[in-house]
């Protein structure tokens, strides 16, 4: 966010002015409070009302009972940029999918997935994709638009209050491509940590790989975890399985993620899906090695969630046992990462916005 774009908007206590105000959530306690000074009241309303927007999960400025009763009056039309719930299921394994309604009226989907130590959020940030991965249902759906800093972060306000549990972990894993939305990726980023309280270590970009753009997030020196989705092992199938990576050749992006673990001393991890017959072969595997050898990674190897727009299949256990043997005899480092919320249509490469709708 932008230095103090609540006062750049309101430059005085006129009501009438106040629906200029963009929505609050996203501000900065020094923000909140330069806003609060414009319209008359006392610089300790600010962090009232960050306790309140952040902490106690207010949506309506008429609700902070501790604000003077005319001035709540006032600010009946300001938003403070929540999102409505339109839809929520679960998952036998406790994972909650949740569909929200954006004051534009459009459906976003974020994710809950609970654990004994953890609470991580998988969030949007874009309303549906524009990658197209033949793999995921997302991209099948078409792109709309960017979401703004605010409707991340109350992705993960919504989730935190369902569960009546702080949220520990963020992954930018949800609905779209965060590296096409950097600004406002970057303005959550900073929000979600010194706003709502969670370490940069437990914030995780996730990318298909845009141009120059990996570059660009490691030049602010972020303590984030990058996730890099690669998903095949050389540039032929990556443009079969990803259709925007013709563009941007495998060595090239590889060569930007080797930049990245320079300049921020930071490991990347790669993600990949493994799909059956497809990209599983030991000699995938071997050839991903040959690859990431050189830098600091990690590879996430994430078995194939079914979608029913494509009939690819998810790989038997020793098919994947034998990919991980292979990078492991490498030296590379693998864990394989079994997808929650599968039943409720919330794993990995399932989320689809136009679900009952």
């Amino acid at each position: 966010m932008s230095a103090n774009p609540l006062v750049s908007q309101v430059d005085s206590p006129n009501p009438e002015k106040l629906e200029l105000v963009p929505p609050l959530l996203g501000a900065t306690v020094a923000e909140l409070t330069a806003w609060v000074q414009q319209q008359g009241q006392p610089a300790y309303r600010g962090k009232q009302l960050h306790d309140w927007i952040y902490n106690k999960g207010v949506r309506s400025l008429c609700d902070i009972s501790v604000f003077p009763k005319n001035w709540r009056a006032e600010l009946a039309q300001v938003p403070i940029g929540r999102s409505t719930l339109h839809y929520r299921s679960v998952a036998p394994d406790g994972t909650v999918k949740y569909l929200l309604r954006l004051a534009d009226g459009q459906i976003i989907e974020t994710v809950g997935i609970p654990s004994a130590k953890r609470l991580t959020v998988c969030v949007s940030s874009q309303v549906g994709c524009p990658m197209g991965c033949d793999f995921c249902a997302t991209g099948k759906g078409g792109y709309q638009r960017n979401l703004d800093c605010h409707e991340i972060v109350d992705q993960v306000l919504t989730v935190q209050e369902d569960f009546q549990q702080r949220v520990s972990h963020v992954v930018f894993m949800g609905m779209g491509e965060p590296l096409l939305n950097t600004d406002n990726v970057l303005a959550s980023l900073r929000s979600l940590n010194q706003d709502v309280g969670i370490g940069a270590r437990s914030l995780t970009v996730s990318t298909v790989g845009i141009r120059s753009r990996i570059r660009q997030l490691a030049e602010h020196h972020l303590q984030i975890t990058l996730a890099v989705s690669l998903h095949a092992s050389n540039q032929a199938l990556r443009e079969r399985l990803i259709p925007s990576a013709r563009p941007y050749p495998l060595e090239n992006l590889l060569a930007e993620c080797r930049e990245y673990v320079q300049m921020t001393g930071r490991r990347v991890s790669f993600e990949y899906v493994l799909l059956a017959g497809v990209n599983d072969l030991p000699k995938h595997a071997l050839e991903l090695a040959q690859h990431l050898r050189g830098f600091q990674n990690h590879v996430n190897l994430i078995p194939y969630n079914p979608i029913k727009e494509v009939d690819y299949k998810r790989p038997s256990s020793d098919r994947i046992q034998a990919f991980v043997n292979v990078l492991k005899q490498q030296q590379i480092a693998v864990s394989v990462r079994y997808s929650r919320g599968l039943e409720a249509d919330a794993a990995c490469g399932q989320l689809r916005a136009n679900e009952r709708q």
